[in-house]
């Protein structure tokens, strides 16, 4: 179905309506489930490159490949869809929860990393050459993949307040002191 919703050739309401609840309804856009009225309802799934994209990505940077394959691009579709739970799928959701994305972005990078591996296409990324890689074992290519993953985690640096670093910073810029934070600032204050 195309998107933005603006564009959608029928909104899920339409098709549950028409076909009942023996469709499996995806969309481009965003939509709410539909309660069908039967007791069930009718799972609205985006489909949405959120879920191979950043795994292929990282897969591909993380082995050294200097192509993406048609066989890297199977693997991490047929990783996607191992993800899925049986009960997942009897609702007839075809995409795994989102609360799942990193987990799911870990698995499908680990999975195109393996790939490249296999079709000989991997020679490494920083510490790690192709010899290397090759040694892995799946757990392994899953730590590597891990450990090369942004994480928002972020140290506190100025305990529960920033107002005293303001207040010491813009004392700085109204005197004849250089600060070593901005010392350009400084320049433009003088």
């Amino acid at each position: 179905m195309s998107n933005p919703t603006k564009n959608a050739e029928c909104t899920p309401e339409e098709a549950f309506s028409i076909v009942g609840d023996n469709i499996i309804f995806a969309s481009g856009s965003p939509f709410k489930d539909v309660d069908l009225g039967n007791g069930h309802i009718g799972h609205c799934n985006q489909g949405n490159n959120m879920y191979l994209f950043p795994g292929i990505g990282l897969g591909t940077l993380l082995s050294g490949s200097r192509i993406i394959s048609d066989g890297m691009l199977q693997a991490a579709a047929e990783c996607l869809a191992a993800y899925m739970t049986e009960e997942e799928v009897l609702k007839g959701i075809i995409y795994p929860s989102t609360s799942r994305i990193r987990d799911i972005t870990k698995e499908v990078a680990a999975a195109v990393v393996k790939e490249a591996i296999e079709e000989d296409l991997a020679e490494g990324y920083r510490e790690m050459d192709a010899r290397e890689l090759r040694k892995l074992s799946q757990e392994e290519i899953e730590e590597y993949v891990m450990n090369n993953m942004w994480s928002p985690d972020y140290p506190t640096l100025l305990g529960k307040s920033i107002f005293p670093f303001i207040s010491v910073f813009s004392n700085l810029l109204h005197h004849d002191v250089w600060c070593p934070l901005a010392p350009n600032l400084y320049k433009q204050a003088s």
